[in-house]
């Protein structure tokens, strides 16, 4: 499992868009998504690398702590 934390997000469609790409990323299985504090933890069956979370991240428009 990989946690890190999302900024920016401050309602369930900005959950949305980040569960959306990264869910996207090989390997991932699960995406859960705590908004009152901005953690993110993938559930992966690899290693994902921390510059394709920030990438897939950005995409939907926010920024990640990774």
């Amino acid at each position: 499992m990989t946690t890190f934390r999302v900024l920016g997000m401050t309602c369930s469609h900005c959950v949305g868009f980040v569960t959306e790409e990264l869910e996207t990323l090989p390997g991932v299985e699960s995406v859960q998504v705590d908004l009152p504090t901005g953690m993110v933890a993938l559930v992966t069956d690899r290693p994902v690398d921390p510059a394709a979370i920030r990438t897939a991240v950005e995409a939907a428009g926010y920024e990640a702590e990774v």
